[in-house]
Order: structure tokens, then C-alpha cells, then sequence
């Protein structure tokens, strides 16, 4: 069992390695950045007061993904959450590690407009770059299922995104 000097300094070590990822994610999932900083800031905490329970089965930033989701998925069951419109805008998104070039927010707000259990597994697999297994990991999902779910998403973000979509040649 590690001691608590060893946590708060491996936890410091993840919010410094990923918590830019981990709060931008929270911000797609929740739709508002004051809500998503709260939820990451719940993850980090859960991460702290949960680090001996870590086997190492998956990545760090699986482990920590799963507690994301799943820290959102409690404040958007909140009954105070239901009955207020927390829609965020493109611009107040905090910045992603790496650069994808659109010439505007549609694409963000078409994956946004999805179904949460489509959304929550393309975020983790296209954005956060998770890994099929690790996704699946992340979302207590088989591999199978992730795949399925990515698929349809696709599917329907190809009919929303296809008058968007122009080729530059």
C-alpha cells in the first residue's frame, strides 16, 4: 500500500501530466467549463482517494478517463442539472493538447449532439486517443460494444457533417 506522501505526489504528477485532457473531456461531456472544472477536480480527488485501489491493468489516463465519465455522468444525473441549459461554447473549451484544424465548431457540435453513450465513446477514442481496448476499459464496455457504438456514431455524424464536409482540391 503506498503511503500518502507517495500518492500526493504521483497524483500531482497525473494533473500535471493530464489534466488538460481530462478537463477538456469533462467540458465536452458536461457542456459547460465551471461544471467541468468541478468534475475534474472531483476526478483528481477520487484519483487521490482512490490511487491503492489502482492495479495498473490499465493506462493511468484510462483509469483516470473512467473516473471522468463517471464523474460526469453523477452531475448530469443531479436533479439540478436537468433543469438548467448548460450548452458551451466552442471558444470557452480549455485548449487540446494536439492541433486539429476546422475552419469552425461544427464538427465539435455535431459530436456534441450526440446520443451521450455514442458522444462519451467518441471522445475518448477520437479525441482523447484512447485505444479500442482502453476505451472499452474507460467506459466498462467490451471492445465489441465500443466498436458497435463508434460505428453508429460515425454513421450519423457522415449524414449531419456531409453538406460541412467540402474537399479543398
Amino acid at each position: 500500500m503506498p503511503r500518502e506522501g507517495e500518492c500526493r505526489e504521483t497524483v500531482a504528477r497525473l494533473m500535471e501530466q493530464y489534466g488538460s485532457r481530462i478537463l477538456r473531456l469533462c467540458a465536452l461531456r458536461l457542456g459547460d467549463a465551471d461544471l467541468a472544472r468541478d468534475a475534474a477536480q472531483e476526478t483528481f480527488f477520487r484519483a487521490y482517494r482512490h490511487y491503492e485501489k489502482f492495479r495498473g491493468d490499465a493506462s493511468e489516463l484510462t483509469w483516470l478517463s473512467r473516473i471522468a465519465v463517471n464523474c460526469c455522468r453523477d452531475m448530469l444525473r443531479s436533479p439540478w442539472h436537468r433543469h438548467v441549459n448548460r450548452r458551451i461554447d466552442a471558444d470557452a473549451l480549455p485548449e487540446q493538447a494536439e492541433a486539429f484544424s476546422f475552419p469552425d465548431d461544427t464538427v465539435i457540435q455535431a459530436v456534441l449532439g450526440l446520443n451521450a453513450k455514442y458522444r462519451e465513446a467518441v471522445l475518448l477514442r477520437y479525441y482523447q486517443g484512447l485505444k479500442l481496448r482502453e476505451t472499452a476499459a474507460a467506459l466498462g464496455l467490451t471492445e465489441g460494444a465500443v466498436r458497435r457504438r463508434l460505428s453508429r456514431a460515425n454513421g450519423l455524424l457522415r449524414q449531419q457533417l456531409k453538406e460541412w464536409y467540402f474537399d479543398e482540391e
